[in-house]
């Protein structure tokens, strides 16, 4: 984790955080030697609902094919 001063964020600060939203690493920013902030990305978020459990959700077996199973509705 990169460490800058508050006027060399000032100075750089619009580069820093297309790097940090590029990279994802934070940064410290500090005042008077003192940590007073730190820059971090958002994580990135879907737009929409679909696809948004991509990577989270399996699905075993055939989905589509008819079962055997009677269901208590049909009763």
């Amino acid at each position: 984790m990169h460490t800058y001063k508050a006027s060399e964020f000032k100075a750089k600060c619009l580069k820093l955080m297309d790097d940090v939203a590029k990279t994802g690493e934070a940064i410290i920013i500090t005042k008077n030697g003192n940590p007073v902030a730190q820059l971090v990305a958002l994580p990135n978020k879907p737009h929409t609902l679909l696809g948004a459990l991509k990577g989270f959700v399996s699905i075993n077996g055939d989905i589509v094919a008819p079962t055997d199973a009677e269901w208590d509705a049909l009763k």
